[in-house]
């Protein structure tokens, strides 16, 4: 099996993923997947879930997420996790970038 290590910047190209939201899959294996998405002020996330466990970061903007029964405001530094199968979603009060990460890795993102 070949691992790839590096994963250039200007290789990983952003995905419009429709209403204001772009997203670019950075380096990621079989068992961890890193993303960077894009926010427009105003884009919702809709409510979903999904069978990956999932940590937030966010490096810039103000959010406004649901997760499970509690909603958090959370803006750069902040982070969440969302374990498997949580429904969660995301409005975004400030135009910002977050930074996804998945175990295992998300095939429907490649």
């Amino acid at each position: 099996m070949t691992v790839k290590n590096l994963f250039p910047g200007k290789e990983n190209k952003l995905v419009d993923a429709g209403g204001g939201l772009t997203r670019k899959v950075a380096a990621y294996n079989d068992n961890v997947m890193c993303v960077e998405v894009h926010f427009e002020t105003g884009t919702v996330a809709a409510l979903h879930s999904h069978p990956h466990e999932q940590i937030t970061y966010v490096i810039s903007g103000r959010f406004e997420f649901v997760v499970g029964d509690e909603t958090y405001v959370i803006s750069a530094g902040d982070s969440l996790y969302k374990q498997p199968n949580i429904v969660h979603g995301a409005t975004c009060l400030e135009a910002g970038k977050l930074l996804d990460i998945f175990t295992p890795k998300r095939e429907d993102f490649l």
